[in-house]
């Protein structure tokens, strides 16, 4: 009986969503050029109608000039000419031959807009009828990609380990700080989680000496989304957003007390909104604060 295959790391894991997460990511940016594509194309064809429309207007005023002219030849002896088309500066004949020439330029103009105006719609619906099956191939595409991310962020979850000194009740024993960064284990375990799951723009701030809170008991991380007490980009936002909802959905599992990020705390029941410190800073505006039990 041969063995079981070994499971993944948790880097094997990492390296495969992030391959996956590239692969949808290109899909949709196909996708995207194609309909940018298709509007180009469905744009050119409305111009070119629109040029066909009036090359038809010409038209219809060359034909009405025409049946003048086919008028005038039936009276070719006659100098009396309409007129519609009399010009001191011509004779019946060079007066006929202009006219001839401008009707035939005005004809081939009609039939090139026509020949346009169907080129750039038999274009635009092909390219329709193909982004069409690509839609689909990228909307089941899409779906087997998300569904094997979905796979893989769960077995990624599984791999977060359980902090130190949790009781069989789920309550948490004290713990002393420790190490050169002067924090607890289930800290430092929550910290280097934090910095694993997710690219941080900056460092973490965790033990510091203060008058109150859990930072200098070592039960405290600050990650921050900006610097200088400036308000975050929306990318680093959104980031502080994940790391906020991480933090709590893994709250049981590595003991975390509370999590402060944008002027509100949430103990695991829900954001409750706070008071206001005075600054960017002390609002946690810049800053996903986590404390620990």
């Amino acid at each position: 009986m041969s063995s079981a295959a070994p499971k993944p790391s948790e880097k094997q894991l990492r390296a495969e969503l992030k391959k996956l997460n590239t692969k949808v990511d290109k899909l949709i940016e196909r996708y995207n050029a194609k309909r940018v594509a298709l509007a180009e194309a469905e744009k050119a064809a409305a111009a070119a109608k629109e040029r066909l429309a009036a090359a038809e207007q010409t038209l219809a005023k060359a034909e009405n000039v025409a049946s003048q002219i086919t008028e005038m030849r039936y009276q070719a002896n006659t100098p009396n000419l309409p007129a519609l088309v009399y010009s001191p500066d011509l004779n019946s004949a060079a007066l006929l031959e202009q006219l001839s020439v401008e009707q035939d330029a005005v004809v081939k103009n009609v039939a090139a807009a026509r020949d346009e105006r169907k080129k750039a719609a038999t274009e635009a619906t092909a390219l329709a009828t193909q982004i069409d099956e690509q839609a689909d191939q990228v909307a089941d595409d899409r779906k087997e990609a998300e569904g094997m991310i979905d796979d893989i962020e769960k077995k990624l979850q599984n791999l977060v380990p359980t902090g130190p000194g949790r009781k069989s009740d789920g309550s948490w024993a004290p713990e002393l700080p420790s190490g050169t960064d002067n924090i607890t284990p289930r800290t430092r375990l929550m910290r280097d989680e934090i910095k694993k799951a997710f690219s941080l723009p900056y460092e973490v701030g965790c033990y510091r000496v203060d008058n109150s809170g859990e930072h200098p008991l070592g039960r405290a991380c600050d990650f921050m989304m900006s610097s200088g007490g400036s308000s975050p980009t929306g990318a680093n936002q959104a980031l502080g957003d994940q790391i906020a909802a991480w933090a709590l959905k893994n709250q049981s599992r590595l003991g975390v007390k509370y999590v402060i990020w944008r002027q509100r705390i949430n103990s695991g029941s829900g954001w409750r909104s706070m008071s206001d410190r005075g600054s960017t800073t002390a609002n946690h505006y810049d800053h996903v604060h986590i404390s620990m039990q």
